[in-house]
C-alpha cells in the first residue's frame, strides 16, 4: 500500500492524490497534522532522504526559523524540528515497497507508481 503524508489542504498534496485516483493506485493519506509524526518514523525518513530533499526551504515555517535552526547537518535537531512543524518537509512525502520520494512531479511517478 502506498502510504501519502501531508496537509489535506496543501496544493501540491491535493494535485498528487488527485493523480493516484485517476491512475486508479490505492493509497492510505496521513494528515500530520491529525495524526502527529514521531521523532524516529523522521528519522527513518531522514536515513532515505537528505534533509536538503526532505525540508521545504520555501515554506514560511522555514523563513520563521532563526539561523541556528536552519542547521541541516544535525539529523536529530532536524527530526524534531520537522515533528514539531510539519509543514517544514516537502509535500507530499510518498512511501512505496522501500521508496521514498518527496514533491509531485506526474512524469516521475508514473515512471514509479504506475
Amino acid at each position: 500500500m502506498i502510504k501519502v503524508h501531508g496537509i489535506k489542504n496543501c496544493d501540491t498534496v491535493k494535485k498528487a492524490l488527485k493523480w493516484l485516483e485517476q491512475n486508479h493506485i490505492a493509497y492510505q493519506f496521513r494528515d500530520v497534522r491529525e495524526t502527529p509524526l514521531s521523532t524516529e518514523e523522521v528519522e527513518s525518513w531522514l536515513a532515505k532522504i537528505p534533509a536538503e530533499q526532505l525540508v521545504n526551504k520555501r515554506s514560511t515555517s522555514w523563513r520563521q526559523l532563526d539561523e541556528s535552526q536552519r542547521d541541516l547537518s544535525n539529523h536529530n535537531a532536524v527530526s524534531q524540528l520537522i515533528v514539531e512543524q510539519p509543514t517544514l518537509f516537502k509535500r507530499p512525502l510518498v512511501e512505496a515497497d522501500d521508496e521514498m520520494q518527496v514533491g509531485f512531479n506526474a512524469q516521475q511517478w508514473e515512471a514509479w507508481l504506475a
